[in-house]
């Protein structure tokens, strides 16, 4: 932060004090007659509406929202049971053209547009912090850094999908909300003062169209630990067993790493059973969740035991793009060259500018342009590749010319 911002600090030993809620924490709304009331609290509100969802990350397969938070001022918080209500279109039409403030905005829209909740504009307070360089973003050290007052987390890994949710956990949802207005507009005046709210205004349009990240070609190839698969008949079978429970977990809506953890996965394909008896004799037949598909870890094994050596697949990913700069050096020194030239512009622009280095530019647009530079490069014809990758204008402008010279050589 600059010199001379009005922000509370405490001595190193101090325990900030709890940020309490302000009002009554309200009953969950889960009657379409309770959402139609609160619809209308929100139409009759002023200013942004602060919106959070929780869903049940490490639990469930889904991202659904299990939970989503409100609040507006003249309108008071509330508390959305989604699950039975399903469609949340009329309180989406009550929010009309009003600017949302989310924390972290990714994590939520999907899950928020599931319901029919979409904004027409927002403001990100995690991505406000970021391009401040602010040294932690999280909602809880951003309330610190501004309230001089602590957020409890305690329950931010819980399952919310259980019923009915228990006050604690929902005054936890509540305090997530409770002061992300006045946080928006502390940050607001941040970001102007350092010149950098115009950026921010960009990076914040551009989350209008963020639908979720990329599909992987490939997803089985993030089995942690695949590394010790050995062969193509090993990664065979990882990618057979992988599948089987990703079918399962999809129809239970059970994360993935309660039906069968990536080291059992592991260890099947290190160990290939050739029987249900093999099987049962092995390690990872000792929990009760594994036994209950045995016959699908056997089935995905033999399938694949049985498949083509032509069908089996590579030890390389079918991944797009360059591949891993790991390799650049020995393989393309010319690209490798490329990339250190323009990593270092980056950050030089970064530091200049008081910016985190991956939030002006992400290292995989650094990469893709180091790996395959515009013909014949110039400023402009830069500022055109950087465009294509979704770099926003302001990015464009900062950065074009210094990395069109870095290609270049100078």
């Amino acid at each position: 932060m600059t010199e001379g911002d009005s922000t509370p600090s405490t001595e190193p030993d101090e325990t900030p004090p709890l940020l309490d809620l302000r009002e009554p924490l309200p009953e969950v709304i889960e009657t379409r007659q309770a959402l139609a009331d609160y619809a209308a609290a929100i139409a009759g509100g002023f200013g942004p509406v602060a919106i959070d969802a929780e869903r049940a990350s490490g639990y469930r397969y889904s991202q659904r929202a299990y939970l989503i938070q409100l609040r507006r001022e003249g309108s008071g918080i509330g508390l959305i049971d989604p699950i039975p209500l399903g469609d949340l279109s009329e309180l989406n039409a009550a929010i009309g053209s009003t600017e949302w403030i989310l924390h972290a905005a990714t994590q939520d829209l999907v899950c928020l547009a599931e319901v029919g909740l979409r904004p027409q504009q927002l403001f990100d307070t995690e991505l406000a912090g970021r391009l401040l360089n602010l040294p932690r973003v999280g909602l809880a050290s951003l309330v610190e850094h501004y309230f001089g007052q602590s957020l409890a987390k305690e329950h931010s890994a819980v399952d919310w999908s259980t019923r009915p949710l228990p006050v604690a956990w929902l005054e936890y949802a509540a305090l997530d909300v409770e002061v992300l207005c006045e946080l928006r507009d502390l940050l607001a005046d941040d970001l102007d003062k350092s010149g950098k709210l115009e950026w921010a205004q960009q990076e914040f349009q551009s989350l209008l169209t963020f639908t979720g990240p990329p599909r992987r070609e490939e997803p089985w190839r993030r089995t942690s630990g695949i590394h010790r698969a050995r062969g193509r008949r090993a990664l065979g079978i990882v990618r057979a067993v992988w599948d089987a429970r990703d079918a399962i977990a999809q129809a239970r809506d059970v994360t993935p790493g309660r039906i069968l953890p990536d080291a059992s996965i592991l260890e099947l394909a290190a160990s290939p059973p050739r029987s249900m008896a093999e099987l049962k004799e092995m390690r990872i037949m000792r929990n009760r969740g594994p036994r209950r598909f045995a016959e699908s870890w056997l089935d995905a094994v033999s399938s694949a035991l049985a498949l083509p050596d032509k069908q089996l697949p590579s030890g390389a990913s079918s991944r797009e793009g360059p591949p891993p700069p790991r390799v650049w050096t020995e393989r393309f020194p010319d690209a490798a060259d490329r990339l250190g030239r323009c990593r270092e512009v980056n950050a030089k622009i970064a530091s200049d500018h008081d910016l985190p280095a991956e939030n002006l530019l992400s290292p995989a647009t650094i990469r893709a342009l180091a790996w395959e530079p515009p013909n014949p490069v110039t400023e402009a014809s830069v500022a055109e590749a950087l465009q294509a990758t979704g770099a926003r204008a302001w990015q464009v402008d900062l950065a074009s010319g210094a990395l069109a010279d870095a290609l270049n050589g100078r």
